[in-house]
């Protein structure tokens, strides 16, 4: 059951942020005069449409659909339409296929001069156009940690970004010892199965995770805890074993978890997190592909060890990959018990989002904005047969990266 709800909740996520990117470009287009034959919600076939006429929204009749080119056409040669600086969409549609969504703009080679097109549009307009949709998922990332910093903000990493002077940790689920190992300091002091370990040392513990980091440094230490045993809490007192030995207090614990509330700082911590994410998203993408080269390079060796190493860093830049298999199979899976974490998971894959369009390929936002650049840069006419070639090439290399992914998410999860 929570495997098919993460992949709903997975796919409506999703949708949001696809469409959140696309929705950067439209409003992007609108302002800079470019028309936009088409704004799609979903993926065709066409669930419903609307076109919007002299400044009105009207329901487009399945029997009139015609493609996005006869309807810019048709609504271009009406004279009586009242004209503006910005167009107006012509399409707004809902698609059956919930994975996405789109922004159709008139004329989206660099080669195209007529007037309302992209590529007539200046070089400015044409950057803010592109990475209108990055802005877009960054301020939806910013938006999202603004609302949780407010409301709860888990935490997922290491030295995540706070500000301690208006910070408040709330506990949202508790630590229960589900086992005790026998002749351990844990059996000594009096633990049992079902005990809630609240503290340690006067502390307050939060996590699995807290009990475990602050062990690691009182190896052969005596250690007061405090826990909650059938609603009464008692407090017990053990030494630890030393730092060598297989456990430093014998139990097996499970649960926990926290948020942490901000009031006026809670912008600011969402600026903050969003800022920490997306550098630990180029991070990542950098630490990946500097493994994937040199791991590659060392395949060639003659050495059977380099080559082994090799195939650890190829094997380790696969495990840093997650495609939408992944994600729907088993990331969102794992999110569906807090909404907190689904929001904070929704955030992180944003900025992702975000941080891949601004990588220089082609197929992309900032691959396509790089290649106008150079061509400016060296005042060449970048025609539509080359710019088509080009990023053609470039997509068929990122389907092809996206069938190896995939097919990594398949092997994970059987």
């Amino acid at each position: 059951m929570n495997t098919f709800l993460g992949i709903i909740i997975g796919l409506l996520v999703l949708m949001v942020l696809i469409v959140g990117h696309e929705f950067g470009h439209f409003l992007l287009a609108r302002k800079n005069g470019v028309r936009v034959k088409e704004f799609g919600i979903g993926f065709p076939p066409r669930a419903l449409a609307w076109r919007r006429i002299k400044g009105k929204w009207v329901k487009y009749p399945k029997s009139e659909w015609k493609s996005p080119n006869e309807v810019l056409k048709a609504v271009g040669n009406d004279k009586s339409e009242k004209k503006s600086e910005t167009p107006e969409p012509l399409i707004l549609s809902l698609n059956w296929l919930p994975i996405g969504g789109f922004c159709q703009m008139d004329g989206e080679s660099d080669a195209d001069t007529r007037k309302g097109t992209f590529g007539a549009a200046s070089y400015w307009s044409k950057t803010k156009i592109l990475f209108g949709g990055v802005v877009m998922n960054w301020l939806m990332a910013f938006l999202t940690l603004t609302v949780l910093a407010w409301f709860g903000m888990p935490t997922f990493l290491e030295n995540q970004f706070t500000i301690a002077s208006d910070e408040s940790v709330v506990r949202t689920n508790y630590i229960t010892v589900e086992a005790v190992a026998e002749s351990s300091p844990a059996e000594t002091a009096g633990f049992k199965v079902g005990d809630k370990i609240l503290a340690q040392n006067g502390e307050e513990i939060y996590s699995v995770y807290d009990v475990a980091s602050r062990e690691k440094f009182k190896g052969g230490e005596t250690v007061e805890y405090k826990v909650e045993r059938e609603e009464t809490e008692e407090t017990l007192t053990t030494t630890l074993n030393n730092p060598d030995a297989d456990y430093l207090l014998g139990v097996t614990m499970s649960g926990g978890g926290s948020v942490t509330r901000y009031t006026w700082s809670a912008p600011l911590v969402g600026l903050g997190t969003t800022a920490q994410l997306t550098k630990e998203t180029f991070v990542g993408l950098g630490k990946m592909l500097w493994n994937l080269i040199t791991g590659a390079a060392r395949q060639v060796s003659l050495d059977s060890s380099t080559r082994e190493q090799g195939r650890e860093q190829i094997s380790e830049a696969g495990q840093g990959v997650t495609g939408i298999v992944g994600m729907l199979g088993t990331i969102f899976p794992a999110f569906v018990g807090s909404a907190s974490d689904i929001a904070f998971l929704a955030a992180l894959i944003s900025v992702s989002l975000a941080c891949m369009n601004v990588l220089p390929i082609p197929a992309l936002d900032g691959g396509r904005w790089l290649l106008i650049t150079i061509y400016k840069l060296r005042k060449k006419k970048l025609t539509k047969e080359k710019e088509e070639k080009i990023v053609a090439r470039a997509f068929i290399i990122l389907l092809g990266l996206m069938v190896v992914v995939t097919i990594l998410d398949i092997t994970r999860l059987i």
